[in-house]
């Protein structure tokens, strides 16, 4: 297996040890400012990241802009946990080159665009697209007085760690 989806597959091991220790009600708590969205928000973004890419057509379009935004994962435990199991045996079932060309459809903030890619390229993306979608969820975790037992979680794997100072 590729690299690249093994440590896509690591950092969504985390997706699913957070959904085994949250329950709905937490999942989808819009409680905390600035923003006011959810966990369960925030790893329906993530799994539908995902699901576009490798959803891409025979023509090797990727089309990010068309996520299916399901309240249900958003809302339940169980939903999420069979979204991303779907993701997950998906990727460990990937038959495509890394390698190969991708066009990838997406707004940037000026309307959608066409952008040449490597499916490599595009799941290195999403891995760090999803890490930084940990840190909100930490930030969220944090405010609900909520620990989960993952020091790595919501950092990216080169980000310095402050020295223990106990």
């Amino acid at each position: 297996m590729n690299i690249i989806i093994q440590s896509t597959l690591k950092t969504l091991q985390k997706s699913k040890y957070l959904l085994l220790n949250l329950d709905d009600a937490t999942l989808d708590n819009k409680s905390i400012s600035p923003y006011y969205s959810s966990i369960g928000g925030h790893v329906r973004h993530i799994l539908d990241f995902y699901d576009c890419i490798l959803n891409s057509n025979e023509g090797h379009k990727v089309d990010l802009t068309a996520r299916k935004r399901s309240k249900n994962v958003e809302t339940c435990c169980q939903h999420a946990m069979g979204y991303l199991e779907h993701i997950i045996v998906k990727l460990e079932n990937f038959d495509r080159n890394i390698e190969d060309q991708v066009t990838v459809n997406d707004d940037l903030g000026v309307g959608v665009i066409e952008m040449p890619y490597t499916y490599a390229a595009l799941f290195a993306q999403a891995n760090s697209h999803t890490i930084h979608h940990y840190a909100i969820i930490s930030y969220i975790l944090d405010r609900l007085n909520i620990v989960i037992n993952d020091t790595d979680f919501g950092y990216n794997p080169t980000t310095p760690k402050a020295p223990n100072l106990n």
